[in-house]
């Protein structure tokens, strides 16, 4: 039989269930949006090296070098 003190404790851990999911849920597109950014840069300096504005060896500097971490 459940009782108004079981309902309550449902309602508990719905609500810790509802905020573990959007944890979850913000951490993965924060995580997409890292990655979609970074494939953007190293798209860009392929094309920079393709076109000779350039060096690829200015280019692997880039791509090595750690980013910043805004968080």
């Amino acid at each position: 039989m459940l009782t108004l003190a079981g309902m309550e404790d449902i309602g508990f851990w719905a609500v810790i269930g509802g905020v573990a999911m959007i944890g979850i849920l913000c951490g993965t597109i924060s995580s997409v949006f890292k990655t979609r950014a970074r494939e953007r840069s190293r798209r860009e300096i392929a094309a920079y090296i393709a076109e000779g504005s350039m060096t690829a060896e200015q280019g692997e500097k880039l791509m090595r070098a750690e980013p910043e971490d805004h968080d």
